[in-house]
């Protein structure tokens, strides 16, 4: 009988540690302690959706004593869906003591869409501070300028969801200042008033569809680079004198065929030349013999020879100081 006590008694404590483990109780009574109202059955619920029953009823109650009006039912939910219950609590306390009006329904889309809700907040109330890297740009003149600025921006929860991040406001502010240095005429412009900068990037509006408000550009540092201009100058008058050296050496190879070809044409003249001076002797042999031709022809015939002799010669003389002149004048 003693046995048989002991064994009952041993069978509802393990019942008992079972029944505790699978039903919150201790969380059920301080939900209740917290003023959070909410049923034992809604915890079991939670145990029978696989839905962990602190992870709901912790911030839960937090949120209830920071003055939020939110329910059990939307942060299960949310859970459910996969968000960070946790964070999205804490954002709505932040918001609520900064008095920035902010739904738990635009909370949880914040946190759903994959950003830290509760960041977004506290950037906010507490503005950041985004520095972007060197920046080059080239005014007018030709100088290359150097800028990096300061960018304080603080987070638009209303284009929160769907609008661009950091990095879309780094891009911009780097594209509005290469804009305004290149319509500078000189760099000393942009020394002289890097403020300028500023304003005319400011007026712009660079923080449309993004998701943050930009208060304030400052220039942090600026400083001189390269000269642009006259590198490009050296550039183009290399590249002018390649093109001129290539066309003198086109007409130089040009001359020098044209000069080829009318030396082959000479030599052909020449060898035309001797040909019909072998037959000339036999001609003259055979006027003179059958009385075609009389001595005095002869005479005045090697008279006029001798003067195409000399022309010849005159001639080839006149060639060689021309092709001579060509060369050095190349």
């Amino acid at each position: 009988m003693p046995e048989l006590i002991i064994a009952m008694f041993f069978i509802i404590i393990v019942g008992l540690l079972i029944l505790l483990n699978f039903i919150p109780v201790g969380l059920w009574i301080s939900a209740g302690a917290s003023g959070v109202k909410v049923s034992i059955f809604s915890l079991i619920g939670m145990r029978l959706r696989r839905v962990s029953p602190a992870r709901i009823i912790q911030p839960l109650i937090k949120g209830t004593k920071a003055g939020l009006v939110i329910n059990a039912n939307q942060l299960e939910s949310h859970l459910l869906a996969g968000g960070r219950v946790d964070n999205v609590v804490d954002a709505l306390i932040a918001a609520h003591r900064a008095n920035l009006e902010l739904s738990f329904e635009r909370a949880a889309a914040i946190d759903l869409a994959g950003r830290n809700v509760f960041d977004a907040v506290r950037m906010s109330v507490t503005p950041k501070i985004i520095e972007t890297p060197w920046i080059s740009a080239v005014a007018i003149d030709g100088i290359e300028v150097k800028v990096v600025a300061r960018v304080t921006v603080r987070t638009n929860i209303t284009r929160l969801v769907g609008g661009a991040g950091e990095e879309t406001i780094i891009a911009r502010v780097g594209e509005g200042i290469v804009t305004t240095v290149g319509s500078s005429n000189t760099h000393k412009e942009v020394l002289e008033n890097p403020d300028r900068i500023s304003q005319v990037v400011l007026s712009k509006g660079l923080d449309n569809g993004t998701a943050f408000e930009i208060l304030s550009i400052d220039i942090a540092d600026i400083d001189i680079g390269r000269n642009i201009g006259a590198h490009l100058q050296i550039e183009q008058a290399e590249a002018d004198k390649q093109i001129a050296q290539a066309k003198a050496e086109e007409r130089r190879a040009h001359a020098i065929a044209k000069e080829q070809e009318m030396k082959a044409h000479v030599e052909e003249m020449r060898a035309k030349v001797v040909e019909a001076e072998a037959t000339l002797p036999m001609a003259i042999a055979e006027a003179l013999k059958s009385g075609n031709l009389g001595v005095m022809d002869y005479y005045n015939l090697e008279r006029t020879k001798a003067d195409i002799d000399l022309k010849e010669s005159l001639s080839k003389m006149n060639f060689e100081i021309g092709v001579r002149g060509n060369e050095k004048k190349k």
